[in-house]
């Protein structure tokens, strides 16, 4: 075998094996960057019911407030607001 054959193998052999290696390292890095994808999906979802929860909970506390307490939401006049004018 030629000297030019020789590199010519060699060359081809380590450009093969650094593309493999390459390759592997390309998926592993994107599996990573889809699971934490996920991981942030499922927080996300988690906050959000947490969101939710509190948001019902305020909710029935204000219908609760509502039946306990007489609430003016201002649009009629009060009766310091009758006197003048």
């Amino acid at each position: 075998m030629s000297r030019a054959a020789k590199l010519t193998l060699a060359g081809t052999s380590a450009m093969a094996t650094s593309i493999v290696v390459f390759v592997h390292y390309s998926q592993q890095a994107e599996k990573a960057a889809m699971h934490a994808g996920v991981i942030r999906d499922i927080e996300q979802q988690r906050v959000k019911k947490e969101r939710q929860a509190d948001f019902e909970m305020q909710r029935a506390l204000e219908q609760e407030y509502r039946r306990v307490q007489e609430v003016h939401d201002g649009g009629e006049a009060g009766p310091a607001e009758a006197g003048t004018g």
